[in-house]
């Protein structure tokens, strides 16, 4: 992978290859993010990058022997180490199945990729004989590059067993480099971290994403916009929207609260239905939703709810990033809904999402949902 082919964090780029370019490359060095903020797609251009024969000032070349090789994760100076299950795993036993995850999603998170291999309810880690198998393979010269490489994806499994890691990590091989890619830095053990240069990847801008997503998946602005603002800076999670989030989110919503707001409850029934099995009488918007897709709806209406209060508060003076009929409805719903009913709101949504990730009747959610909705909005709006 070419840092060219990884969008956003210029600056972090910049970085790396001054520091290459400077002879100051760290031997250990953590980088920190959220999932899916393309750390470990920085870790392996960065990877190419070092391992390429004729680097230039921007970027790994690409054409070269090493280049091709890190492409496909095949070059023998690159190694990798990740979660896995079983107390006597070693990550090379599940080396084609990372190859083919890393090629199809260099953003994917632990749930994603522990369901690859088979994990089922299983509980990931790094253990003591992977612990062994790093030392193992680091203890060699390069065999073709100027550098050794170890990529380690998620140090936080590690546990206490990171413990003997400690020494290689301290007085490593000469031009061996540790990238350790983590999510949480609380859950690495602190004699780790003492001994790593810390490099903070920041979370992906929206505009970024949503850039991204209309360039590689031909969506319109609107789309790959209101995609960028749900996700919050996570990738992994804009290209699971993608094939998950209908366009008539905005319409479903407003038309719920409608419902809602009038209190009906055979039309609540019927929205209900409408949600779970695509069947309504009256409207033709409604598409049969699977979890994922509810789930989906819910994050589209916490979204909303966010923009509502910006509107709410900011009175004209913050940015909204609402669609020009969204903010319509936005602008009509400040009459009727204040920041005590928002409060509710936004808690309800959050729980019922929650619920429903975790197998939670659907049909019973919803409808319980729409009840406590109604009971909301016929509050009394308190003056902002």
């Amino acid at each position: 992978m070419l840092f060219a082919e990884v969008f956003g964090h210029e600056k972090i780029k910049k970085h790396l290859i001054e520091s290459f370019y400077a002879e100051r490359t760290a031997h250990a060095q953590i980088f920190l993010g959220k999932e899916g903020n393309g750390a470990l797609a920085l870790a392996l251009a960065y990877s190419q990058f070092l391992l390429c024969e004729t680097p230039n000032e921007q970027d790994a070349c690409g054409s070269c022997s090493a280049c091709r090789k890190v492409s496909k994760l095949v070059h023998p100076d690159l190694h990798f180490s990740y979660p896995t299950v079983g107390s006597k795993a070693i990550s090379t036993n599940y080396i084609k199945e990372w190859r083919a995850a890393i090629a199809e999603n260099p953003y994917l998170n632990a749930s994603q990729w522990l369901e690859k291999i088979g994990a089922e309810n299983k509980q990931g880690n790094i253990t003591k004989d992977e612990c062994v198998s790093i030392v193992q393979r680091l203890s060699y010269k390069a065999l073709e590059g100027k550098f050794k490489i170890m990529i380690l994806w998620l140090p936080e499994y590690l546990g206490k067993e990171g413990n003997r890691l400690l020494k290689l990590i301290e007085e490593p091989r000469p031009n061996t480099v540790f990238l350790l890619i983590s999510e949480q830095q609380g859950k690495i053990l602190n004699t780790i971290l003492s001994r790593c240069q810390l490099v903070n990847i920041p979370r992906l801008e929206d505009e970024k994403i949503a850039a991204h997503l209309e360039a590689t998946h031909h969506l319109s602005p609107e789309k790959a916009q209101t995609i960028a603002y749900l996700v919050e800076g996570n990738y992994n999670k804009a290209q699971t929207l993608l094939h998950e989030m209908e366009d008539n989110n905005a319409r479903l919503f407003v038309d719920w609260l409608r419902v809602c707001y009038q209190g009906k409850p055979k039309d609540m029934v019927r929205w209900v239905e409408g949600i779970v099995s695509g069947k309504h009488p009256e409207k033709n918007f409604f598409t049969k939703m699977g979890r994922k897709d509810q789930v989906v709806f819910l994050q589209y209406a916490l979204y909303f709810l966010k923009e509502f209060l910006s509107l709410q508060l900011g009175g004209g003076r913050l940015k909204i990033r609402l669609q020009k009929a969204e903010l319509s409805t936005a602008q009509n719903m400040l009459k009727v809904i204040g920041i005590d009913q928002m409060q509710q709101l936004v808690q309800l949504f959050d729980e019922t999402a929650f619920h429903i990730e975790r197998n939670g009747n659907p049909r019973i959610l919803f409808l319980d949902v729409s009840i406590q909705v109604h009971h909301i909005l016929r509050q009394q709006k308190l003056v902002v």
